[in-house]
């Protein structure tokens, strides 16, 4: 990093010509995102109460259920990544995997909401670990490198933040539509079974379709197919080498992770800790509308700010806010609940848009250093720890639920019950959120940093193809 300092200092006014992406590229690859984010985002929310409330499981099994599943595929990352990045074919490295994914990806997710014919809790907590697992692996082989194609898109800083504020309109329409549509279907029919199931069949076949979108309507860099790639112990080099990835690693794994919890946990709060269950389609929707709204806000303020000062802003009125929901009651009337759904979504929305503009930059770092690219190794990383974090996270949830006496359904909680859901959301949340703050400000590359960098591999590109062309 101190070679970069004085390189910028000793080039005060050096600029690069900005690389611009067309505005349809940005929305062909942002609408694969829809697709990441409508079949997670359903599992997140709903597959831990229909676990606990539907197939009644205990919640204790139903933790390890989840846990076996997620922590089982935790190998699978580091494997596609290795993957994809030595996958060579006319389409590229990545854009495989989004094609030959999607009907395995369908699949899947419509057996995780198939309950058998069976009562016995030792075999569904089995099953639904079998299945988490299978569909982990296949959408390990699909959003892994669809999330690698970010830094192949374009180079440039601002640029990388204004693809995740498009990718992130996706992710967060998703979202919306995740929260409010399943529920409205599963209460159609008179079996929450048959609901669920119904509900698994609609958004498996149609949720997979977007990425049909970024398949045909991204291309990859041919020059990177031309690199030589790096073994899996090389790529793991790299990566303990390369301090700003680390940083970016775990200011990204708390904020998430958070996400994650939260998801998770939501339903719960507003059914049992409100009482407003009639009205968690109304409440969820109205947070990531919010969100929707405020991402260009967030784009507009990281080009005017920095990054690194966004994230802070954001993510830490996130927390704020995190911490006044937990002090709300089943008395509160509506409309307010309705207004702090509002100010949540402007913290979602930071979440969305910040982290995943952060990340791209350390590739470049990565590049300036070894000389080789390796996004598959570092994209795996990400998705491997956001799965070691959130496998651990959720499950320790559910465990503490199935510790305090909660019963599926009732509306009346034991106290313990009730004192747990609140604090899964009020507590943990704010600790992990201020934890990725702490991450972001020792977060070396700035702006200028990164130009510097970006400036030195142009250079050093240029220098090779003259050396080829002799």
């Amino acid at each position: 990093m101190k070679e970069v300092q004085t390189s910028i200092q000793s080039r005060q006014g050096c600029t690069m010509e900005n690389e611009r992406l067309p505005l349809i590229t940005k929305i062909m690859y942002g609408a694969g995102d829809l697709t990441n984010s409508l079949l997670l985002t359903i599992i997140g929310v709903y597959f831990a109460i229909f676990l606990t409330d539907v197939v009644r499981l205990d919640p204790v099994l139903a933790g390890a259920a989840i846990f076996v599943g997620r922590s089982m595929d935790w190998i699978n990352d580091p494997i596609v990544g290795y993957l994809s990045d030595r996958t060579r074919s006319r389409w590229g490295r990545r854009r495989p995997f989004l094609l030959f994914g999607l009907a395995p990806l369908a699949i899947a997710f419509v057996l995780m909401y198939w309950v058998p014919p069976f009562n016995n809790q030792s075999i569904l907590t089995l099953y639904y670990a079998v299945m988490y697992m299978f569909f982990d692996t296949v959408a390990t082989f699909v959003y892994m490198p669809y999330f690698a194609l970010t830094p192949e898109l374009t180079l440039d800083y601002d640029e990388r933040t204004s693809l995740s504020t498009v990718r992130a309109v996706f992710s967060i329409v998703g979202s919306i539509l995740a929260f409010t549509l399943p529920s409205l279907i599963v209460n159609s029919f008179p079996n929450a079974r048959l609901g669920h199931l119904a509900m698994a069949l609609i958004f498996g076949t149609l949720g997979v379709l977007p990425l049909l979108l970024t398949f045909f309507g991204t291309r990859e860099r041919p020059e990177y197919q031309t690199q030589a790639q790096p073994t899996i112990r090389e790529s793991l080099a790299v990566i303990r080498n390369n301090q700003p990835f680390q940083f970016a690693l775990g200011m990204y794994l708390l904020t998430w992770t958070t996400i994650d919890l939260l998801m998770a946990v939501l339903l719960y709060f507003i059914r049992y800790w409100l009482q407003m269950g009639e009205f968690e389609s109304l409440i969820m929707g109205t947070l990531f509308v919010s969100a929707v709204i405020f991402l260009p806000v967030w784009n507009w303020l990281s080009h005017r700010w920095n990054k690194r000062t966004a994230y802070v802003v954001g993510i830490g009125f996130f927390a704020l806010m995190m911490i006044v929901l937990s002090f709300v009651q089943s008395s509160t009337p509506l409309p307010y609940v309705i207004g702090l759904a509002v100010l949540l979504g402007v913290g979602v929305s930071a979440a969305h848009v910040i982290p995943w503009s952060i990340l791209p930059d350390a590739v470049e770092w990565d590049e300036w250093q070894s000389g080789n690219r390796h996004e598959g190794a570092f994209y795996s990383m990400v998705s491997l720890a956001q799965k070691v974090a959130s496998s651990i996270a959720i499950p320790l949830a559910l465990v503490s639920l199935g510790l305090s006496a909660y019963i599926p359904e009732t509306t009346q909680q034991a106290p313990s019950a009730l004192g747990v859901i609140r604090w899964l959301v009020g507590l943990v949340p704010p600790v992990l959120l201020v934890g990725g703050i702490v991450f972001v400000l020792l977060y070396p590359l700035s702006r200028e940093n990164h130009a510097e960098v970006r400036r030195m591999l142009a250079e050093r590109r240029a220098q090779a193809a003259e050396a080829s062309s002799h």
